[in-house]
């Protein structure tokens, strides 16, 4: 409920950035030289030299006119783009709303555009540069994993995919860190059916999270706890396999030669009990009969 009443908020300020933005535009003087050849191609340039000098309102100025009066140009997605990009730049809540509209409907009516990659990169971006700290929700977090994830089924060629790549895992990682923290906090409380429920969820979701070494020791002893000792021995022995350095090394080392060696003793079979001696009254013959 927050979150809905928290976006309502930012799409009116939105809005009414882009209203103020919009009156700018139109009282700005007509900036393009008398008998210009080519008038679209000079305000995108002005436009892109303001996008690099970080003149994010003065570039959005000059593409949008691009958009609002030269609806035949060439350089129209474009412009779109850089539009995108001058709201991602600026990097407020409202500006960040705004940017991801104008990706958005870069994608809708230039799907087949050579930077529609681009595009929906940088949709991503505007979620993951609202992502929270990891004890906090996680809504932009996972709508940045969705974009993300989608760019990568569309455009698995793509050169941006490197780096898309990063972002997605650093995306990934934050959802992961939130799940791991809450199933660390369970164990510490020794409520460990709780702690062994999180922490295997998020490995069975997320197998590449960049911090299983604590998943893998915390969800051994959680196992441990219970008496889950065969469980928990491939998890330490993962530990051991997959790192070599954490702080949980060590720990896990001791504790896997541990439970190796009380696995190792509880199999063993069991002693043969010590042979009675003979009852030696069993052998004498009996003397109390009488012959026949």
């Amino acid at each position: 409920m927050r979150t809905t009443v928290r976006y309502r908020l930012i799409a009116l300020a939105a809005v009414a950035l882009l209203a103020a933005s919009v009156s700018a535009c139109g009282t700005k003087k007509d900036v393009i030289p008398p008998g210009a050849a080519d008038p679209d191609k000079f305000l995108f340039e002005k436009g892109n030299a303001a996008l690099e000098k970080k003149r994010w309102m003065t570039a959005r100025e000059y593409l949008r006119r691009i958009i609002d009066g030269y609806p035949q140009s060439l350089l129209r997605p474009d412009a779109k783009l850089g539009i995108g990009d001058s709201y991602l730049g600026e990097n407020t809540p409202e500006s960040l709303l705004l940017a991801a509209n104008e990706f958005r409907e870069f994608l809708t009516f230039f799907p087949t555009n050579p930077r529609a990659d681009y595009a929906q990169f940088k949709l991503g971006m505007t979620y993951f540069k609202q992502m929270r700290g990891p004890q906090r929700d996680q809504s932009e977090t996972r709508e940045a994993v969705k974009e993300f994830r989608l760019f990568m089924e569309r455009y698995p060629n793509s050169p941006l995919k490197p780096e898309v790549e990063v972002k997605l895992r650093e995306s990934l990682d934050r959802v992961g860190q939130a799940e791991y923290q809450v199933g660390v906090f369970y164990f510490k409380q020794r409520w460990y059916p709780g702690a062994i429920e999180r922490l295997k969820m998020l490995m069975k979701n997320d197998p590449g999270f960049s911090y299983r070494d604590g998943l893998y020791y915390y969800l051994a002893e959680a196992l441990i706890k219970i008496r889950l000792d065969a469980e928990a021995l491939p998890l330490l022995e993962r530990l051991v396999a997959e790192f070599e350095t954490s702080e949980f090394l060590e720990k896990g080392k001791l504790r896997l030669a541990e439970l190796k060696a009380s696995m190792a003793n509880a199999g063993a079979p069991a002693a043969a009990p010590p042979t009675p001696p003979a009852d030696s009254s069993a052998s004498k013959p009996a003397t109390d009969q009488k012959p026949q």
